[in-house]
């Protein structure tokens, strides 16, 4: 017996001594591929694909915008008889433009690896070029469509009519800005007295594209195809700052209107806020008390010259709402947090709104990459989310973060501007 086991055990050990360094091989084996595979050169080499890919998706973002703007043109010109492929090709272009730059998002995130960032990477080129090559060929079709069906006499006449309308909509914007300037500070009304002015000198200019184009139309060895494409930028941008100065006129005055409602939601908030503190362990209330004299006095030094600047002071509220609530955590009730963010969603969506319209602004004039564009769709995503939210919690979580995303997006987009980018 002893002589079996003696045996059983010669070749038994030694098995085991192969299969374990076996064992040990492949686990190095693995453990030494896997770090390889997330070594600092190939995740910079994998992020180098990732920027290539988003330079790809700014150009389809532009593409997209640029068929946007013939799709416009083809509905007021031509009364919408233009071929429907140009509108399908703008739906779908749409489509892969916001989901290919959700990809682009989330292939961002360290946890991911540089194998699957590649991948990302190359999906989305190979999305966006698809895209663009379907817009190509369907303003190759409109193109075609055009030369057979409308003359270039009707299209000035179209253009003339939209910019006299245009005119007469946006009247003079110098009497909005001077109802700002004098009522507000420089800060408030700066953007819409930019704005203003870029629309008339647009307007001018696409003035005068027209009229050049109107005497090329007279010589049959000249095109005026081209004049005619610059004018209906021209009009687009003048419309997109008419817009803005609009906008901004309507965000300030409804800022100052809402004030007072929201200081003194903000107090009740804060009186409500030193309730729950007295419920609470010593430690934790004092921590909480230390809180609510530092919002409460920053409150009280908003008042000085809220008349002058509301946007900026409905915005700073909006922020003390949020950093009272950050305080409270969990030691308010559910009825409690239901109660505080209804009183606190209409400012916080108002500073959204504001926020999102001086990004939109920025990353317009800046032509900005893809990191600034995708921070603005996402900030346009969540303020729509936090519009049709029945959760007044949810919508003011999403307010939040739409607040937060505009602001990212301004920044990098006048980082960029600014050659730092």
């Amino acid at each position: 017996m002893p002589e079996a086991v003696a045996s059983a055990l010669g070749w038994i050990i030694p098995a085991l001594v192969v299969f374990g360094v076996t064992a040990l091989a492949v686990a190095v084996t693995t453990w030494a591929v896997r770090r390889a595979r997330r070594s600092p050169k190939r995740r910079t080499a994998a992020m180098a694909d990732r920027e290539r890919a988003g330079a790809a998706l700014v150009r389809l973002d532009d593409a997209v915008q640029e068929l946007e703007l013939e799709v416009g043109l083809s509905g007021a010109l031509y009364g919408g008889d233009a071929p429907t492929s140009l509108r399908r090709a703008r739906i779908t272009a749409q489509h892969v433009r916001d989901a290919s730059f959700e990809e682009y998002r989330a292939c961002g995130d360290p946890d991911v690896s540089p194998d699957e960032i590649r991948r990302t990477a190359a999906r989305i080129q190979r999305k966006t070029a698809d895209a663009i090559a379907l817009i190509q060929r369907a303003q190759a079709e409109h193109g075609a469509w055009m030369r057979q069906n409308v003359s270039a006499a009707e299209q000035i006449a179209g253009e003339r009519a939209r910019l006299a309308a245009l005119r007469e909509s946006m009247g003079d914007p110098r009497q909005l800005v001077e109802d700002l300037r004098s009522r507000y500070a420089p800060d408030e009304w700066k953007d819409a007295a930019r704005a203003g002015e870029s629309a008339l000198a647009e307007a001018d200019q696409a003035e005068l594209l027209l009229a050049r184009a109107a005497e090329e139309v007279q010589d049959p060895t000249r095109t005026a195809l081209a004049d005619l494409a610059a004018a209906e930028r021209s009009l687009r941008l003048a419309e997109a700052d008419a817009r803005t100065l609009e906008e901004t006129h309507r965000l300030v005055t409804q800022a100052a209107q809402a004030l007072p409602g929201e200081f003194d939601a903000a107090r009740a908030a804060l009186r409500q806020a030193m309730v729950t503190r007295e419920q609470l362990e010593p430690a934790d209330a004092a921590r909480l008390g230390a809180e609510i004299r530092a919002v409460t006095e920053q409150l009280d030094a908003l008042v000085t010259d809220a008349a002058a600047r509301p946007t900026r002071t409905i915005d700073r509220i909006a922020r003390l709402r949020d950093r009272l609530d950050l305080a409270l955590g969990d030691a308010r009730t559910a009825q409690q947090r239901l109660r505080g963010a209804r009183t606190a969603l209409p400012g916080t969506l108002a500073a959204a709104r504001g926020a999102l319209a001086q990004a939109e602004a920025s990353v317009a004039h800046a032509r900005s990459a893809a990191p600034a564009r995708l921070r603005l769709l996402a900030a346009q995503r969540e303020l729509a989310d936090a519009r049709q939210a029945q959760d007044p919690v949810e919508a003011l979580d999403a307010a939040r973060r739409a607040m937060r995303d505009a602001e990212d997006a301004k920044a990098l987009a006048d980082f960029e501007r600014s050659g730092g980018g």
